[in-house]
């Protein structure tokens, strides 16, 4: 994989299930909420919390290990004349840090750090806050010689 390009593949496996494989055969499945799978929103804000949560944390942790580490995503799904949408998105963290120096150490960068994952270091709030075009196409099927 280059240092730029991301790829997922999604293939059916069910009724309203889908699997989901990354380039290392990581595995997510998903479906439409009537089942346990996540549901594309759900990953939506899964993947917002986790942006955030995989860049404070081994900024936070060269001066302390997290005793506690929780995140909450939440928004609200939207609905006007242009169709759907997430809005009022916030990711909520829950870091804390043992007593001492080496804690203390930790709780002082915690604030600068989220705030600098917001605004620079985190790709998928950062995605979803620019507004990234996306393109949805078919794949042009093979023709048969005639």
């Amino acid at each position: 994989m280059g240092d730029t390009h991301r790829e997922v593949h999604l293939e059916k496996i069910g009724p309203a299930r889908f699997r989901a494989t990354n380039e290392r055969g990581g595995v997510v499945t998903l479906g439409n909420g009537d089942d346990p799978d996540f549901t594309p929103v759900e990953l939506l804000l899964a993947a917002l919390a986790g942006c955030g949560a995989v860049t404070i944390d081994p900024i936070t942790a060269r001066r302390a290990a997290a005793t506690t580490f929780r995140a909450v995503a939440t928004g609200e799904k939207e609905r006007d004349e242009t169709g759907t949408r997430m809005g009022q998105l916030t990711v909520t963290f829950e870091i804390e840090f043992p007593e001492g120096p080496d804690g203390d150490a930790a709780r002082a960068i915690l604030p600068s750090t989220v705030e600098r994952t917001h605004d620079r270091w985190c790709t998928v709030s950062r995605t979803v806050e620019a507004g990234a075009p996306v393109v949805m196409q078919l794949k042009e099927a093979a023709t048969s010689p005639t």
